[in-house]
Formats: C-alpha cells, sequence, structure tokens
C-alpha cells in the first residue's frame, strides 16, 4: 500500500488543457476590476466609468448625435440612452434638435457639465498615471499599443 502512494506521488499531474489564471479575458477583466477601482475612489465625483466617458468625449468632439456618442465610447443604443439621461437629469448634459437634420436630436454639455469636464480631467489623468503605475514607461507604451492593437 505504501508503494502505490509513492507511485502515485511521482507521477507529475498534467496540466490541465485550461488554465483560468492564464486567459486574456481573465486577466483583463482582473486589471479592469483594478481600475474601476481605481476610478471609483478618486475621480472625485459621483460618476460611473460609463457617465465619464459620454462626458469627457463631448468635452473633446463638441455636440454628436447619440447614437455617434454611443459609437465613440463603445457603447449600445441602451447603454448610452441611460447614460444620457442620467447625465441630463444632473443637469451636466442637453439635447437639441440638429439644425441639418430636424430628426435627430444633438448631445451636448451644459456649462456645468463643461465645467465638471474640465475639472475631473486632471483626476482621470491621474487614474490612468496610476493604473499603469507598476509598468515603466517603455512598458506603458507597449501596453497601451498592444491593447490598440487589439481593439
Amino acid at each position: 500500500m505504501a508503494r502505490s502512494v509513492a507511485a502515485k506521488k511521482s507521477v507529475k499531474q498534467a496540466k490541465p488543457p485550461y488554465v483560468l489564471d492564464e486567459q486574456v479575458g481573465f486577466i483583463l477583466r482582473q486589471v479592469w476590476q483594478r481600475h474601476s477601482s481605481i476610478f471609483s475612489r478618486d475621480i472625485g465625483t459621483n460618476l460611473t466609468p460609463t457617465q465619464w466617458a459620454a462626458l469627457s468625449k463631448l468635452a473633446e468632439t463638441g455636440p454628436c448625435s447619440q447614437n455617434q456618442l454611443g459609437r465613440l465610447t463603445a457603447m449600445d443604443v441602451a447603454t448610452i440612452k441611460g447614460v444620457i439621461d442620467r447625465l441630463t437629469a444632473r443637469g451636466l448634459t442637453e439635447t437639441s434638435q440638429d439644425p441639418e437634420d430636424g430628426r435627430r436630436l444633438l448631445v451636448s454639455l451644459t456649462r456645468a457639465g463643461q465645467q465638471l469636464a474640465e475639472k475631473l480631467a486632471p483626476n482621470a489623468i491621474a487614474i490612468t498615471r496610476e493604473t499603469l503605475a507598476p509598468l515603466d514607461a517603455k512598458e506603458r507604451e507597449l501596453l497601451m499599443g498592444l491593447l490598440n492593437k487589439l481593439r
């Protein structure tokens, strides 16, 4: 009996074909969770990452259709509608008719939304910096290049 236990211990277990800790999706989710925690702690106001994405993209591009804003921020139609509804309820965005196409609404920042986007931009930059802090400058550049290649 002792011999069979020793024999079993000497047989090296084969590596399973799927190891969760080695999967890109799992690693990306863990990195996102870390980044999201830093974002929630440091953004400085009660905004979600998707709300910040909409605010910052509007600050960057100016007024655009809700559909276009959704594409620019990688949000589906339902998600961007909810985001804009919540931002509008907070007085940060507003909609108006597109002068070139009366059937389309344009989303734009209110004065309060523009001021908030300007005020929070340094926080957002610091959040990115902290997320990438474990990497040196060359690694950060490489990571961002590779991530951009994957999207």
